[in-house]
């Protein structure tokens, strides 16, 4: 598992150190977005600080994208090995109502906006809310 760590933060030429691993290893395993205070609750000696710069550094780096998803609190996933970040490659994200999940649905698109001339797009978020698959048992 190191080594597809190692490999996934090289292809987008990110130093491999002991806590982007870490990190990474954590947001590999992950199903929903994460906080970075959910992050601190996983490194319970790491600084927040240092956390927050590997957040920052993977999302330069494209290998993760920020979900403002109305919560408050800002979260965080993996983007898809081909993700370069652009209105393109964006997609819907699902925030649960009961468990305040946040889910990336990476199979639906964020649909396609057409703009007024001399307006240009920077960048596009989607976010539905309702009840997920694992609440509504």
């Amino acid at each position: 598992m190191k080594g597809s760590i190692d490999d996934n933060l090289n292809k987008r030429n990110i130093k491999p150190t002991a806590m982007r691993e870490l990190v990474l290893k954590v947001f590999s395993e992950q199903t929903t977005a994460i906080s970075l205070a959910d992050l601190e609750l996983k490194f319970t000696k790491a600084d927040r600080v240092t956390l927050y710069r590997t957040l920052k550094t993977f999302e330069e780096n494209k290998l993760i994208h920020h979900i403002d998803d109305g919560s408050g609190s800002i979260k965080y996933a993996l983007c898809t090995e081909t993700c370069e970040c652009q209105p393109q490659d964006l997609h819907v994200h699902f925030l649960c109502i009961r468990c305040k999940q946040t889910y990336c649905l990476n199979e639906i698109p964020v649909p396609t906006v057409k703009l007024p001339v001399n307006f240009d797009l920077e960048s596009i978020s989607m976010v539905v809310k309702g009840v997920c698959a694992n609440c509504s048992l």
